[in-house]
């Protein structure tokens, strides 16, 4: 199994007033790992099925505010995702725990680590800075299309983005994962997770997604030579929808990233090596403490 059912269900109301869904796997007494979820889906897809109860990891999927159950916040920031964390942590006991930023969801880890919420971080087939400059010539010219459209009009590129579904989602992997991403996303079980994580992750429409990607695709306001704790940049060899290299300028930019390309693999890898990306997370996680 790539993937099971969540153990645990919940929200939490932060200061504001406003409710952050979580899911969570593995013991609750268990070494907190915060999972920051790919592009719309919800809390509902986890990873590391087995993994997770093996390491003792305490695996926290979060909505992010206005996709699955957590409640909007129009106009929010990187920096407001880390404070939603750091409350969290209090909230739930998690302490200052390890992060994991899957796809979209890595600018919002780099954000955490940043700002000094995790203790550990592990980039994992993870949308890169496609606006920074030296990218500008590596772009297909589609995805350059919609880099400058974010710059230029960042109000009409999240309205743009808005007018995407859970269908559209789903045909979009589709069509640009390579087979070896086939064989993970088509497998029956998970393919039902997967939908049902899509279909969570637009259930309060597309907004949520829609500001999620603006900031994605934008500059991202992060100094990123200034993380201090420990990262480690995983990509697989055959994956070419979340960077144009896969992570090799991203690494040079945080001192003492670690950067993996796997070989035979592509944009899946969250969930066919979750036990050497959990397992190197939490000997970072440790040695940092």
């Amino acid at each position: 199994m790539f993937a099971d059912e969540p153990a645990r269900l919940g929200e939490s109301r932060l200061s504001d007033g406003r409710l952050l869904g979580w899911a969570e796997w593995g013991p609750p007494d268990g070494v907190p790992v915060v999972l920051c979820p790919g592009a719309a889906t919800s809390r509902w897809l986890g990873f590391g099925a087995g993994v997770v109860e093996a390491l003792g990891v305490r695996l926290v999927s979060v909505d992010r505010p206005g996709l699955g159950v957590s409640t909007p916040a129009p106009g929010r920031t990187f920096s407001d995702f880390a404070g939603d964390i750091r409350q969290l942590g209090v909230l739930r006991g998690l302490g200052r725990p390890a992060v994991v930023g899957n796809s979209q969801g890595a600018p919002f880890a780099l954000a955490c680590a940043e700002e000094g919420v995790a203790s550990a971080l592990a980039v994992v087939s993870g949308a890169d800075e496609v606006a920074a400059p030296e990218f500008a010539s590596t772009l297909a010219a589609d995805l350059r299309g919609l880099v400058e459209r974010t710059a230029s009009d960042p109000v009409g590129a999240e309205e743009f983005f808005a007018g995407f579904g859970a269908e559209a989602m789903w045909g979009m992997v589709m069509t640009a994962s390579p087979g070896c991403d086939l064989a993970v996303y088509q497998d029956p079980d998970f393919a039902v997770a997967y939908r049902r994580a899509l279909d969570e992750g637009f259930v309060q429409g597309a907004a949520g997604y829609a500001r999620d990607t603006v900031l994605a695709m934008g500059r991202w306001p992060f100094a990123l030579d200034e993380i201090a704790v420990p990262v480690d940049i995983w990509y697989g060899e055959r994956d070419t929808s979340h960077s144009p290299d896969n992570g090799a300028l991203l690494a040079t930019r945080m001192p003492g990233a670690h950067r993996r390309v796997v070989p035979g693999t592509g944009g899946a890898l969250l969930w066919t090596h979750a036990e050497p990306i959990l397992t190197s997370l939490l000997e970072k996680a440790s040695a940092a403490r």
